[in-house]
């Protein structure tokens, strides 16, 4: 893993939008993976940014929600696929089709689970994942307990997450789903770069055990230990319970000056 760790959330933000750039000027039909909450708005404000000052199109490529919950509506606010199009898809020259979300709405969810995780596939697999953490480990909707070998399926939410996620429904946590789809640590462990972005002390406990402490199904985000590429962006309260934390400012410090992250 690679350790970032930046004054405050805009600047993380920024430096990975730098990095998508980047990859779309390298690689025009790159296939990205895309997160939500309020942690990864940062990147998608510097995106929109971006596009508008003419540094990067989006227009041959490709984006795989993580994550979705079941039983909204389509076209519900909170639903991930109005937020990716509210924040990201409808501000840029991404072409609508090309945004993929798992069909949550179908008869046969199972079925509907197992061709999402072959649309990843078919594509050549993403070629950057966004990601956050919860304040439990979990990364997507792979909860505490979550098997480090699970392919996209049907999950559940924990209490901790519907308590967390209760502010985007007016604090209201009987109006949160309790049912969703994900896609599984083992397919988001296929992608060929993973980005995580956590912000603020209440993701510190999180943040400390996904990097230095052992990889377990109690911390679903600390699979990422076994990835070839992994970079996490931090800010200082997220950080702020790392031990070695000394250590990877001044590591990160020593890259070339070419290089974002």
């Amino acid at each position: 893993m690679e350790i970032v760790i930046q004054p405050d959330p805009e600047l993380a933000g920024d430096l990975i939008a730098q990095e998508i750039v980047r990859l779309y000027r390298r690689k025009p039909t790159a296939v990205l993976g895309l997160a939500t909450g309020s942690t990864p708005l940062p990147v998608y404000e510097a995106l929109r940014r971006r596009h508008e000052a003419g540094e990067v199109s989006f227009a041959e490529g490709q984006a795989f929600i993580l994550d979705e919950y079941v039983g909204l509506p389509e076209g519900h606010p909170e639903s991930y696929r109005t937020v990716i199009r509210t924040e990201l898809v409808d501000h840029v020259d991404f072409p609508r089709h090309a945004l993929h979300a798992p069909e949550v709405e179908a008869e046969d969810l199972e079925r509907a689970v197992l061709a999402y995780e072959w649309a990843i596939r078919d594509t050549g697999g993403v070629d950057l994942q966004l990601l956050g953490i919860g304040e439990n480990g979990h990364i997507g909707f792979n909860e505490p307990g979550a098997s480090l070998a699970s392919r996209t399926r049907v999950g559940y939410l924990t209490p901790s997450t519907v308590a967390a996620n209760a502010r985007f429904f007016d604090d209201d946590e009987s109006q949160v789903p309790r049912r969703c789809v994900t896609q599984g640590l083992a397919t988001i462990m296929t992608a060929h770069h993973l980005v995580i972005i956590a912000t603020g002390e209440k993701k510190a406990r999180a943040v400390a055990q996904m990097i230095e402490g052992p990889v377990s199904q109690r911390w679903p985000a600390s699979v990422l230990q076994h990835h070839t590429h992994v970079t996490v962006l931090l800010d200082e309260g997220a950080a702020s319970q790392l031990e070695l934390a000394d250590y990877y400012r001044e590591a990160y410090g020593s890259v070339p000056s070419w290089r974002i992250i």
